[in-house]
């Protein structure tokens, strides 16, 4: 049976380890910073408008939130990082909660990282793709943003990205834009490959 993507559905929010869901569903992670436009990935990505709320202001996420998708898996949607304005305790509590997800190898089935495709990744950025790689699950980056690029730059930039991340050539790094959908397909199909197959 084809995962039906609109049947979505938010679960929790959870702000320590033992809120975090354990029944055994795969778990696909987003994680970007704050003014990524993870919200507007996740979005694009089911065909829903106003699905994951994109705030008003930067760094509001700052729980962990699991939505159900067709019952079948999670997506998580990891807290944004880097945001200026938050406070030092804020930013404590933040390591503390992802800390905590990443240290159970239980929990994610496959781990994606939104980054700006028309940017350099940032220092803040290189430490969410170790602990990535640390987790020992698969995972990829996605280039947000694509739209707003000269297309005689997206090879440079990506190549920059893979770089500055230092990603592995068996690391996907898809191109993608929120904003026309470009990219929309691959992610889909990357992550199905892993809910599907319910890779624990």
């Amino acid at each position: 049976m084809p995962i039906n993507l609109q049947k979505a559905e938010f679960v929790r929010s959870a702000a320590k380890s033992g809120d975090f869901p354990r029944d055994r569903l795969p778990q696909v992670a987003f994680a970007g910073r704050s003014n990524v436009g993870k919200s507007s990935v996740i979005n694009r990505l089911l065909n829903r408008k106003n699905f994951a709320r994109v705030g008003a202001a930067p760094g509001k996420t700052t729980h962990i939130n699991y939505f159900l998708i067709d019952g079948a898996f999670y997506l998580v949607d990891l807290p944004g990082y880097g945001y200026a304005k938050v406070s030092q305790a804020e930013k404590a509590r933040w390591g503390r909660l992802m800390e905590a997800w990443f240290a159970d190898s239980s929990l994610m089935t496959l781990g994606l990282q939104i980054v700006d495709a028309r940017h350099k990744p940032t220092a803040d950025d290189r430490t969410m793709a170790e602990f990535f790689k640390g987790s020992g699950r698969p995972f990829a980056v996605v280039a947000n943003k694509l739209d707003k690029l000269r297309r005689s730059d997206i090879a440079p930039n990506l190549a920059l990205i893979r770089e500055t991340l230092e990603l592995d050539e068996t690391v996907k790094l898809i191109p993608f834009s929120a904003e026309k959908g470009d990219g929309r397909q691959e992610l889909l199909e990357l992550i199905l490959s892993h809910a599907e197959g319910g890779q624990l």
